[in-house]
């Protein structure tokens, strides 16, 4: 099984505003760059857009270590997730969950490969954090037509 590495992260405009999000995966010697934009979203919806992609363009099962800067969506996919989908997605306020599609399409995907999740501070030292940040700024600016 293929051990890859995916760093991902999302941005906003405005929030909610123009989004993008970004997602860089790394196997090997090999890199790839994807990026993609909404133009009326918020930045947890782009963050989640980004794990979502990034893990879509994989092409079999993989071990994956997703880094990613949003504490969002690491507690939320490591942490609350199993409890959501036993309380009807619900939070535990009884509410429905926000961004209920994009946490089910996470789920379904990491079922098919070993992710392991990781977090990092954002705008700090991780080179591949910092241009994920770079493309989806680029991409909500494109949005907004700016």
């Amino acid at each position: 099984m293929k051990s890859v590495e995916l760093v991902t992260d999302g941005a906003c405009l405005g929030n909610p505003g123009p989004g993008g999000w970004a997602a860089i995966l790394r196997y090997g010697d090999h890199k790839k760059e994807l990026f993609g934009s909404e133009p009326f979203t918020t930045n947890n919806r782009m963050e989640l857009r980004a794990a979502v992609e990034g893990l879509r363009a994989l092409k079999e099962p993989c071990r994956v270590t997703v880094t990613t800067d949003s504490e969002y969506l690491k507690k939320g996919i490591t942490n609350w997730i199993e409890r959501w989908k036993q309380n009807g997605w619900r939070t535990a306020g009884k509410k429905p969950v926000a961004n209920q599609d994009l946490w089910q399409q996470l789920d379904e995907l990491t079922r098919r490969h070993q992710v392991r999740w990781q977090w990092t501070r954002g705008h700090a030292s991780h080179a591949d954090n910092n241009r994920c940040d770079e493309l989806a700024t680029l991409a909500a600016r494109q949005a907004s037509g700016a």
